[in-house]
Order: structure tokens, then sequence, then C-alpha cells
């Protein structure tokens, strides 16, 4: 098994990003044949009715992690929760599941937020580019 620590933590909802403040968070790598990873996140209780509906309905769903350092990209996972645990004002989110989509969709994505956001013609290209740059570079810090 490897662990790795994670830096952030984003859910996917209706194509968009939504960020979660993540106090703490490991995904672990269970180097199994089947290609399974247990991602535990750290989170403020705010979230809980949100994981809670997914655990529930035993919900599939998309979401990204940034593992180790800020500037790597978001590794994409397709999860279902496993358990959720009360901590104070926390919870402890268990998550299983597999690596989903590749680093290509992974812009996709972007390109996609970019577009509603409004950006259209020369200014997408623009926009697109120099987040591409600032990616660049912080992962180069």
């Amino acid at each position: 098994m490897k662990s790795f620590k994670i830096i952030a933590l984003q859910l996917i909802k209706q194509q968009q990003t939504v960020e979660i403040p993540l106090t703490d968070g490991l995904v672990i790598n269970m180097e199994s044949e089947d290609g399974d990873w247990i991602i535990e996140t750290y989170i403020d209780k705010s979230f809980k009715q949100e994981f809670q509906e997914k655990l529930d309905e035993k919900e599939t769903f998309e979401i990204r992690v940034v593992i180790t350092h800020p500037g790597n990209d978001p590794a994409p996972f397709t999860v279902q929760v496993h358990s959720i645990q009360d901590l104070d004002q926390h919870i402890s989110v268990l998550l299983k599941g597999k690596l989903s989509k590749k680093r290509i969709e992974y812009l996709e994505l972007m390109l996609g937020e970019l577009i509603k956001e409004g950006y259209k013609g020369e200014a997408l290209r623009t926009e697109f580019k120099n987040r591409m740059k600032t990616h660049q570079k912080s992962k180069q810090s």
C-alpha cells in the first residue's frame, strides 16, 4: 500500500467543481488487482448532510484530490461514501473508489468551466493559456 497526504479536495457536481475546505486527509492506494483506493477526509461538519445523502443513497460520484504538493494536477476518482464519523466540529468521511479520468479530461473540464464563466473566442483562448501557465508554474515551485 502507498499513502499520500491530500492538499485539496473538490467535489464534481453538475460538471462544476466545488471546493471542499479540507482540514486534513489521506489517500491510500490499496495496490489491489481491482485498482481500489481509500480516501479519508477530515472536513467541517457543515458538509455532513451532503455526504450523508450520498451514503444513504449509495451514490457513486466524482471527486478530485490534489496530493502531496499544491502544484500537482488533481487526481480524479469515482467514489462512494463508505462511512462518516462525527468528531467535534468536524467529520471524517471515508470514501472508497477508483481513479477515473485521464489528464485530458481534466483539461476539458477546465475548458468547460471557463466557458461557463463566460469566456469566448480569443478571451477564452488567452484565459485558458494563462491558467495553464499558472498551473505549470505552481507545479515547478
